[in-house]
C-alpha cells in the first residue's frame, strides 16, 4: 500500500516539474515574441528617422546653395537654412506632444491592444475545444 503512494507521488512530483518546466519554456517563449515585436518596432523607427535625418540634412544643403546662389552669398545662403531649421527645431519642441509623444503612444498601445486581442482570441479558441472534447467525452 505503501508502495502505492509512493509511487503515486512520485509519478505527481515528475508530472508537475514537467508541467512547469514546459509552462517556464512557454512564458519565455511568449516573452521573447513580445521582445522580438516590440525590437522589430523599435528598429523600424529608428531607420525611418534616420533615413528622415540624411532627407533633412541633404535639403538644407539644397537650400543652403540655392539661396547661396540667389543672393551671392554662401554664407548668407547657409545661415538662412539654418534660421529655417532652428525655427523648424523650436516648432518641434512647442508641438512635441501632438506631432511626435501622440502618434508614438498611440502606435505602441495599438501594437499591445493588438497583441492582448490575439491572446485572447488563443484563449477563447482553446476554451471552446476543451469544451468540444468534453461534450464528446460525456
Amino acid at each position: 500500500m505503501e508502495d502505492n503512494f509512493s509511487n503515486y507521488f512520485t509519478e505527481t512530483g515528475k508530472v508537475a516539474r514537467e508541467y512547469l518546466e514546459t509552462r517556464l519554456d512557454l512564458i519565455k517563449l511568449q516573452a521573447a515574441g513580445k521582445l522580438s515585436k516590440a525590437l522589430g518596432l523599435f528598429f523600424s523607427l529608428i531607420m525611418a528617422f534616420l533615413l528622415f535625418f540624411f532627407v533633412v540634412v541633404f535639403l538644407g544643403m539644397v537650400l543652403g546653395f540655392w539661396i547661396g546662389e540667389r543672393t551671392g552669398s554662401m554664407t548668407i545662403g547657409f545661415s538662412c537654412a539654418a534660421g529655417f531649421f532652428i525655427l523648424l527645431l523650436l516648432l518641434m519642441i512647442f508641438f512635441r506632444k501632438s506631432l511626435i509623444q501622440r502618434p508614438l503612444a498611440n502606435m505602441l498601445a495599438a501594437e499591445l491592444v493588438e497583441e492582448i486581442e490575439e491572446m485572447d482570441d488563443k484563449r477563447e479558441e482553446r476554451r471552446e475545444e476543451k469544451r468540444k472534447e468534453k461534450i464528446i467525452n460525456d
